[in-house]
């Protein structure tokens, strides 16, 4: 696993939990303690988390240093690839709900491709990347901004996801595993996907690698609600070997995208 998004995973699986041992969070990287050491090393530098004996808590840092502006630079790459590839699944002449998140966020910025299409997001940075595109009608939910994410949550959102219909929502998430399911590292978050889920003619999910064989705090849905995963390649853990396993035998179909030499 590439060490931008190990430290992405390290950083969400201790700000998911509170506090986290070495021990557990090389079981669930696939990684050495000496490994995750270098990382708790290197995200107590960036003052995102604690290092205490055997392990690591969370800190109570503002927003904006820990959420979405952090995350999208670490993983650049990897989300450019995984969004062409959902891009492709997006069928011209639809209506699409875009969720919350790095990845979909840059998938925003392939929809136009993919026009004409009537577009709903759920974030404020998918809302910038499609205003004023050709052959894109943009609908902005409502809700409540989430400090340092800009995700649209609370009453409102699901108030208005309620009143809408759409051929595809494209999903992001926390985690996925195969006895909890799809899961959120945050309630409010967990909510909204459950709500969209019930609106939509088929759910895609977009995810790198890193989100298969983990469980977070909130249950969003089993396996079977999902229709499709775009991912890359997994990292080897029996933990993500079994979660890709329980995918396909629950029907959902998997896109894996590959690095471009």
């Amino acid at each position: 696993m590439p060490v931008p998004d190990r430290l992405d995973l390290t950083l969400r699986l201790v700000r998911g939990s509170g506090r986290l041992s070495l021990a557990d969070l090389a079981e669930r990287l696939g990684v050495s303690e000496m490994t995750v050491r270098r990382d708790l090393d290197q995200l107590q530098e960036q003052g995102l988390v604690r290092r205490v004996r055997g392990g690591a808590v969370a800190l109570d840092v503002p927003a904006e240093q820990a959420g979405f502006t952090v995350r999208e630079q670490w993983q650049s790459g990897t989300k450019a690839r995984l969004a062409r590839a959902a891009a492709a699944l997006i069928e011209p002449g639809g209506t699409v709900l875009l969720d919350a998140g790095t990845t979909t966020a840059e998938l925003a910025a392939h929809l136009p491709a993919r026009a004409p299409l009537t577009v709903a997001v759920l974030s404020l940075q998918a809302a910038v990347r499609l205003a004023d595109q050709p052959g894109i009608r943009l609908l902005v939910i409502g809700g409540e901004s989430r400090a340092g994410e800009r995700s649209l949550v609370g009453p409102l959102a699901l108030s208005a996801l309620d009143q809408l219909r759409f051929d595809t929502f494209v999903m992001s998430i926390g985690a996925v595993h195969h006895d909890l399911g799809w899961s959120e590292f945050d309630l409010d978050d967990a909510a909204v996907k459950r709500a969209a889920l019930r609106r939509a003619g088929r759910t895609l999910v977009v995810a790198d690698a890193t989100k298969l064989g983990v469980q977070a705090f909130a249950r969003v849905a089993p396996l079977d609600a999902v229709d499709a995963l775009v991912t890359d390649a997994p990292i080897a853990s029996p933990t993500a070997t079994d979660t890709l396993a329980a995918l396909r035998a629950a029907g959902v179909e998997i896109h894996q995208s590959e690095e471009k030499s």
